[in-house]
């Protein structure tokens, strides 16, 4: 499954636990794909990754939390607390 298609599917804590854990194997990925062939400076990592630090992956998620009201504007607002975060850590992968 997909990460993407993952984040849809957290309610819970054990789901969101797996989420977290496929996120990070899916930034370990990127990683060793970027010491083997580089991306362009201009385009996002491997695997889709906009955000290559700490720094710019918590700004990121920061910012599309402010930007949508915590996703409220994505029809977010009813979700649970579960999805939310996994929803927050997502955009910290892809948020620009």
């Amino acid at each position: 499954m997909e990460l993407h298609e993952l984040v849809e599917i957290v309610d819970d804590q054990n789901s969101f636990l797996a989420f977290v854990e496929v996120l990070k194997k899916d930034r370990e990925d990127s990683v060793r794909k970027e010491k083997l062939n580089p991306s362009n400076p201009y385009s996002s990592e491997s695997n889709g990754w906009e955000n290559g630090t700490i720094e710019s992956f918590l700004g990121a998620a920061h910012a599309w939390a402010i930007d949508s009201d915590f996703g409220a504007s994505q029809d977010l607002a009813e979700a649970n607390m579960w999805k939310k975060m996994a929803v927050f850590l997502y955009c910290g992968k892809i948020y620009e």
